[in-house]
C-alpha cells in the first residue's frame, strides 16, 4: 500500500469541504443553509440514500485521515441524528432541513485535521532519528496543535 502524504490529507480536507457545501450549504442565507440533504429528504428513499452515502463518505475519509475515536464518535452521532430525523414523516423532514448533520460532521473532521501535526514518516523512524522529540516540542509550543499523526504507520 502506498504511504500517505500531507498532500493526501489536503485532498481529504478538500473532498470533505465539497460534501459539506453540497449537502448542507448549497444555498446559504445567513446562518441557515440548504443543500441536497435538505431537498432530497422530501423524496422517499432518495433522501435516506443520499444521507447514508454522503455520511459514509465522510466516515471513510475520517478513517483515511486517522481521525481520533472521539472525532469519529462525534461525526457518527451527527450523521445518525441526521439520518433518523429525515425518516420521520413530515416533522422529521422539516427538522432534517434545519439540522445540518453532514456540515457538522465535516467541520468536526476538518477541525481535527487542522489541529494535527502531520509527519511523513513512521513513529519508529522518527524515534530512531531523534525527530520525534522535535515533533513533540512543536505540538507543545503551538496552541493550535493537539496531536501528532505519523502518516507511514
Amino acid at each position: 500500500m502506498p504511504k500517505k502524504t500531507i498532500a493526501d490529507i489536503e485532498k481529504i480536507w478538500s473532498g470533505v469541504e465539497g460534501v459539506k457545501k453540497l449537502s448542507d450549504r448549497g444555498v446559504g442565507i445567513g446562518p441557515v443553509g440548504l443543500g441536497l440533504d435538505g431537498l432530497l429528504t422530501w423524496v422517499p428513499g432518495l433522501g435516506l440514500a443520499y444521507t447514508v452515502g454522503a455520511g459514509g463518505y465522510l466516515v471513510v475519509q475520517a478513517v483515511r485521515a486517522k481521525a481520533s475515536p472521539a472525532t469519529l464518535a462525534r461525526m457518527l452521532a451527527y450523521l445518525v441524528i441526521d439520518g433518523i430525523t429525515g425518516e420521520v414523516p413530515v416533522a422529521g423532514d422539516i427538522v432534517d432541513v434545519f439540522f445540518p448533520g453532514h456540515l457538522m460532521a465535516a467541520k468536526a473532521l476538518q477541525a481535527e485535521i487542522e489541529r494535527t501535526h502531520w509527519v511523513e514518516a513512521s513513529f519508529r523512524d522518527a524515534r530512531a532519528s531523534g525527530e520525534h522529540e522535535l515533533h513533540l516540542e512543536r505540538v507543545r509550543t503551538d496552541p493550535k496543535l493537539r496531536r501528532i499523526v505519523y502518516l507511514h504507520d
